[in-house]
Order: structure tokens, then sequence, then C-alpha cells
């Protein structure tokens, strides 16, 4: 922990955040871990992530707009849940499936927060279902508070990276691009082509990526959601032949 503690606070690689996040799996005692930041109130961008299902869940839930890092969010407290199975339903009615299919038994979610501003959420996942131990817990809140003091000290670095601007590689680019599109195609509000988009990856069962890039494709519009049409159902698809 001091190690990755010491690779946090060196800024030394190309991301917001540096140091191995597979290896700080390993030290908490998960099978992988995510950092997402907040932006206008919502938890919108993964900065740092274990490949894989933790990258996966993260994406699920910006997809979704539920689960514990939303609630993490939310109350801007620690959740915990050591057994998934034992979540009652109607908590993540749309999530719980989904983390059945990902295979993730228990859930740590850490906000970054300063005083009562929630600044992103450090996520910890395991298959098997289980507490983290004492000394675990303790240092994912002391790898929480590094990592708050690192995008701190990112300033409006840490701004242009959160919304994509000074070219800011950002793992969900094709969202924001697809968002402002289809604000324009269905005169809505950026928030509400977000919405929008959404409800169409979940109607469809389709990764949130893949319809974002679509729309960045031009393959999918949203032109005629206010004639009359029923959100998501209004989108169409455009290949190019009429």
């Amino acid at each position: 922990m001091a190690r990755m503690l010491r690779d946090l606070s060196s800024r030394s690689g190309p991301g917001l955040i540096t140091g191995d996040p597979s290896e700080c799996a390993r030290i908490l005692g998960v099978d992988g871990v995510a950092v997402s930041l907040v932006t206008d109130g919502v938890l919108s961008e993964l900065v740092w992530s274990s490949p894989g299902v933790s990258e996966r869940l993260e994406d699920e839930q910006f997809t979704l707009g539920e689960g514990p890092g939303v609630d993490a969010v939310g109350s801007c407290a620690v959740i915990v849940e050591p057994d998934v199975a034992l979540v009652r339903p109607g908590r993540w009615p749309a999530l719980l499936p989904a983390l059945s299919g990902l295979g993730v038994g228990a859930l740590f979610c850490f906000p970054l927060r300063i005083g009562g501003v929630c600044l992103g959420v450090l996520t910890a996942q395991r298959a098997s279902a289980g507490p983290l131990s004492a000394v675990a817990m303790d240092d994912a809140l002391i790898l929480s508070a590094a990592v708050t003091a690192v995008v701190l000290d990112g300033g409006q670095g840490t701004e242009r990276f959160a919304v994509g601007e000074g070219g800011a590689q950002l793992h969900r680019a094709a969202v924001h691009q697809a968002s402002g599109m289809i604000s324009v195609q269905a005169a809505v509000t950026v928030a509400q082509a977000l919405v929008l988009l959404r409800a169409h990856a979940y109607r469809f069962g389709v990764p949130l990526l893949q319809a974002a890039e679509d729309v960045v494709a031009r393959r999918l519009r949203f032109d005629h959601i206010g004639d009359g049409g029923s959100g998501p159902s209004s989108a169409r698809r455009d290949d190019g032949h009429g």
C-alpha cells in the first residue's frame, strides 16, 4: 500500500491517476477496482480501472443510472454490500441481473469527498461474497483519500479531463459526443439526450458505448422524438439506404 500511495502521488503516468489498479485490487483483497468522477452531480466518467469486470460494472452503472456508486455519490457515504445476493430486488432492479451476469458477489464503494462534496467514487468488487478485512477496509479509506487528493491537485486539469476538453482521452468520449448530437437532433437538453441514449441502450440490450458510436457514425438518429414518438422507440437506424 505504501508503494501504491507513492505511485499515486508521483503523477508520473499519462492518465489523471497513476499506479496499477490491478495491483491495488490485489492489495485490497478484491478482484478489481475502478474510479469514476462526478460531472454536474452525476457519476459520469471512468478514469482508472482494472480491466474486465470492473470496467464493465462502471459502464452498467452509467447506462442504468443506478448502483452502489450512484448511491455513494447521492449519500456521500461508504456503501458496503458484502453479499450482492442479499440485496433487496427493488434497490437496483435493473443492475442486479447485470451483476449476476458479471459474476459480482461483493461490492464496496468509497466516495472521493471533501467536506460534503463528492468528487467521485472508488469501487472495489469481488466475485466471492464476504466483507473486507479490517486492514483492507482501512487501506481502502486511505486510498480513497489519496485519490481525492490527486483529483483536487489536478485543479482545472481535472475539470477538463472530466468534460473531455484539452485533448483528454475519455473512456466515454463517444457518449459525450453522441449526447451533443442527440440534443440537436431531438431538440432537447444534453442531459435529456443522455437519458434518451441510455433508454435506447437498455431497451435494445446493447452497450451504451456501442449505441453512442452508432450515433456518432450516423447509423442511429433521434430526430423524430418530438413528432409524437415515444422516447427511444422513435430513434431510427440510418444505414444509408434511404
